[in-house]
């Protein structure tokens, strides 16, 4: 009777390592690939905004989204400034085609809660080849009918401590 009870008590066991190991890594695979499906959205916001199309960039942009950014005037003052979304494409979609601008994104770090995901990425921006600026974008997206949007993006700009 005793053998029958250990035999039982591991048959119970090996079902809940299993179970566990399921559970673990089927949410391990989830989140892969929400993370995955974030990068994504900011990777073709960022090919929208090279390539200066507003089609691109507004299919990824939630209807209210909020543009802000942290940096110093030219007098050294630190300011935060706000831009409408139709200004921002419209100043993207206006720069001349003979002037280069890169945005490189230096690093990913996304946090995800449900429908609403946050991605920290660091930056350059090069103009006409030439380095302008670094610092770091803060998007925070929302999942609306399985896709995920901006809704709202603050970034950073600072020309020291860049790493050049």
């Amino acid at each position: 009777m005793k053998n029958n009870t250990l035999q039982v008590n591991n048959l119970i066991m090996k079902y809940f390592v299993i179970i566990f190991t399921l559970f673990f890594f089927g949410n391990i695979n989830a989140q892969s690939e929400a993370e995955t499906q974030v990068k994504q959205t900011i990777e073709t916001f960022f090919e929208g905004f090279h390539k200066q199309d507003s089609t691109i960039m507004m299919s990824l942009m939630h209807k209210d989204l909020q543009l802000q950014s942290i940096g110093k005037n030219k007098e050294g003052v630190l300011q935060l400034s706000t831009t409408k979304a139709s200004d921002f494409i419209k100043s993207i979609v206006s720069i001349p085609k003979d002037q280069k601008f890169e945005e490189k994104i230096l690093s990913y770090n996304i946090q995800i809660d449900g429908n609403m995901a946050n991605a920290w990425t660091a930056y350059e921006f090069w103009f006409n080849g030439q380095f302008s600026h670094c610092g770091v974008n803060s998007f925070q997206l929302i999942k609306e009918n399985d896709t995920w949007q901006i809704f709202y993006l603050v970034d950073t700009r600072r020309r020291e401590g860049c790493g050049k």
